[in-house]
């Protein structure tokens, strides 16, 4: 089975692109000129999101904008950063935050949305050589109302068939391995997923990174992880490691090939993981200059795909 390739478009839209995002447009075209399959579009910022795009038209021609390429989409990133997982003890404004870009999704025809845990891991106890942000939610209680909420949207999600898929990584609670199998096994919902970023996994399997208490790694580090998430990757996001985090928070995605990570050593056990899908998602995020960087990338993920394509 032939892989199909996407990239997130939130490379150009967040970190150093905030202040300079590179239009949406000419990020269509620039991805259909390299012959990108499709892309995993980021609602952040400038780039287009349920609040700029309001009716029906509008997101019509948005959908023709990239299937006027030959493109699909991958999936959604929504904007839930906003909102409070853990500390809020209602959930009504993040299922509304949920439900606004679960309708998005239905409207561009999207079927995977990405979510994460929205608040950072001090949230649920001191991090080593952090100052704490205030007194920690009881660990048992905040992973009640994770559970809870994302239960509730991963029924609502399933009734307009799209699938959520959970990215766990450093910069947010609930960032060891021990804690992923806790989460998918309380959602205990058949469309919830989790995401696998070969990046994040490094920093969490490998490195520990941003754990409360003591860190937790795991000896086979991000083929082990796969291999545990074994029928509960939703979605797989290609990038790079240098084992270290960006701006001391979340993981630095680097370009592929020039970090740490042995991806003909990663993709076989990436791939025995399963996803309902064939898409891959090389991810640039905050790279400083991801817009340089996706030509490389994309050439060097469909060299991948090429060498590993009998192991689909």
């Amino acid at each position: 089975m032939a892989r199909r390739i996407s990239i997130g478009t939130w490379a150009y839209a967040i970190g150093p692109y905030a202040d300079r995002p590179v239009p949406f447009p000419e990020v269509v075209e620039r991805l259909a000129e390299l012959g990108f399959d499709g892309l995993e579009l980021g609602c952040f910022g400038r780039h287009p999101n349920p609040d700029l795009l309001e009716n029906k038209d509008q997101r019509d021609e948005l959908r023709c904008l990239w299937q006027s390429r030959g493109m699909g989409c991958s999936g959604l990133a929504a904007d839930l950063w906003g909102q409070r997982l853990i500390t809020s003890a209602r959930p009504d404004a993040y299922l509304a935050a949920f439900r606004k870009n679960l309708r998005f999704c239905e409207d561009l025809e999207i079927d995977v949305i990405r979510v994460d845990t929205t608040e950072p891991p001090g949230t649920l106890g001191p991090v080593a050589g952090e100052r704490p942000a205030g007194a920690p939610i009881d660990y048992d209680r905040a992973l009640k109302r994770v559970v809870r909420t994302w239960r509730e949207c991963a029924k609502m999600a399933a009734d307009r068939g799209v699938r959520i898929v959970w990215e766990f990584e450093p910069a947010f609670a609930f960032n060891k391995p021990s804690d992923v199998f806790r989460v998918l096994d309380g959602v205990d919902d058949d469309n919830f997923y989790a995401l696998l970023d070969t990046s994040h996994a490094n920093m969490m399997a490998v490195h520990g990174a941003r754990q409360v208490g003591q860190p937790e790694t795991l000896r086979e580090g991000i083929r082990e992880l796969a291999r545990r998430l074994e029928g509960k990757v939703g979605r797989l996001h290609l990038a790079d490691s240098d084992g270290t985090l960006n701006d001391g928070r979340t993981s630095t995605h680097v370009p592929l090939g020039q970090g740490d990570l042995d991806f003909d050593e990663l993709v076989p056990a990436l791939i025995d993981a399963g996803c309902p899908d064939d898409w891959w998602t090389i991810d640039l995020s905050r790279w400083p200059d991801a817009w340089r960087a996706t030509e490389a990338c994309k050439q060097f993920v469909d060299a991948l795909a090429k060498k590993h394509e009998t192991l689909v």
